[in-house]
């Protein structure tokens, strides 16, 4: 069995609120707090810095925990949660992101069950392959490379693995993505890696990249990477994607 935790921040540079934003009669978070719900996890939470979200999700009859403004990753917010409710260090807990109302039930389940079925992993996350240079080539599609056995050995803002023999004319002229995969920003952890994790200060590659998962390589965490059964719906991080998000969810949306 596992748990999920949903951090949610209010503050957003693009979408201010966001978590809160109503999609069909209903906040954002609360979308996402149903997948969760419908996943089989043994116990969902909602962790926030402020007290409308906290509010918000109690309405509904969410579980919230109000947590430390200082955090600056969602991360931190769960290893707060964790060291609150005293979960044991083998215990698994998902984060999903409070951006993602489309989030199948079945991939936020599949991530558990990946670190659950890989003893030595630490943390386990999702791929799907991309299908378009285009995704090859934009920064703002993590790329991930693992081993044979399916551990994560670098995610990138680049295009990774890079197919030079489709690229004869420099990065402009690729014609393959190459068999390279997409990231999704979603995590199983261990607990005590966790915890771990969030007691460390930020590294070299990540400061660079500005990819938080680069931190656990970086200190030589086992991370488990498999591909997603099924295809993620996109985030929310703009009211366009707000829009796209209750288009695809058949409800309207409004400010909240």
């Amino acid at each position: 069995m596992f748990r999920v935790v949903i951090p949610a921040r209010y503050d957003s540079v693009r979408l201010p609120g966001k978590a809160l934003r109503q999609i069909g009669g209903k906040p954002m978070v609360q979308w996402v707090y149903e997948r969760a719900r419908a996943a089989g996890a043994r116990e969902v939470l909602i962790a926030t810095d402020d007290a409308r979200i906290l509010e918000a999700a109690r309405a509904f009859g969410a579980e919230a925990l109000l947590t430390s403004a200082e955090h600056v990753s969602g991360t931190d917010r769960i290893a707060e949660v964790a060291g609150a409710r005293h979960w044991p260090e083998r215990d698994i807990v998902v984060n999903l992101q409070g951006d993602e109302p489309l989030m199948p039930p079945a991939l936020i389940s599949q991530v558990a069950e990946l670190l659950d079925s890989v003893p030595g992993a630490q943390i386990a996350t999702l791929a799907s392959p991309l299908a378009t240079v285009a995704e090859l080539l934009d920064t703002n599609a993590v790329k991930v490379v693992t081993d044979a056995s399916g551990r994560a050995l670098y995610f990138s803002r680049a295009p990774i693995p890079w197919n030079r023999a489709g690229a004869d004319a420099g990065v402009a002229s690729q014609t393959d993505p190459g068999g390279a995969r997409r990231h999704l920003g979603i995590y199983a952890y261990r607990v005590a890696a966790l915890k771990r994790l969030a007691a460390l200060a930020p590294g070299t590659l990540e400061l660079r990249e500005k990819l938080e998962q680069l931190r656990a390589l970086e200190n030589g965490f086992h991370i488990q990477v498999a591909d997603a059964r099924q295809a993620p719906g996109p985030d929310v991080n703009t009211p366009a994607d707000l829009a796209r998000a209750a288009a695809l969810l058949g409800a309207a949306t409004t400010r909240g």
